[in-house]
């Protein structure tokens, strides 16, 4: 019979692990290029003296099973909190098995407990496995929305802490990112 499962908090111990998980997240997304978190940068930003999220280990047979990075976000419209999920994996060996399940009740209970109006993640569109256990659960699809993200030279360029060369695609002007007609 299996081991019931069991999620603590995550400590500054189990870095190396956490790493290990996020290493293989990015794997499943077909993305491990795109890691660059070091076990130092995660050191500082998860137990630092202004820890930037929180994180917290699933096991299974007294295994790591699976993990959860997580922080607060707010709300303007609802005047509260939310907790916003970053990431959520589940070793291949320990799905099908309730791990992820346990993952996100801990954690609802978690923004229960602490007030939150809401809790939210992000999902990739091909990720139809994960689509289909997130509605199980009841959660649904802000279809209405689109993400946007600055990174690298442009968040750099909107900060003002980046010189604009000739090869940057996108002019700021009063404070409007306006791209470059094209050549």
């Amino acid at each position: 019979m299996d081991d019931p499962i069991r999620i603590i908090p995550g400590t500054e111990g189990q870095v190396p692990l956490i790493l290990e998980f996020i290493r293989g997240l990015a794997e499943y997304e077909k993305l491990p290029n795109e890691v660059v978190a070091t076990e130092e940068s995660l050191r500082q930003s998860l137990f630092g003296p202004r820890p930037d999220a929180e994180v917290v280990i699933a096991y299974a047979d007294e295994e790591p099973a699976g993990f959860a990075l997580f922080f607060h976000n707010y709300s303007t419209f609802l005047g509260r909190r939310g907790l916003y999920l970053e990431d959520l994996f589940v070793k291949p060996a320990f799905r099908g098995r309730g791990v992820g399940r346990a993952l996100l009740r801990y954690l609802a209970r978690l923004a229960v407990e602490r007030g939150c109006g809401r809790f939210e993640w992000w999902v990739l569109d091909w990720n139809e496995p994960a689509i289909r256990f997130y509605q199980s659960l009841g959660a649904r699809p802000m279809s209405d929305w689109t993400v946007y993200r600055l990174a690298g030279p442009a968040l750099e360029a909107l900060a003002g802490t980046r010189e604009k060369t000739a090869g940057d695609d996108a002019d700021l002007a009063d404070g409007v990112i306006n791209p470059r007609p094209s050549a």
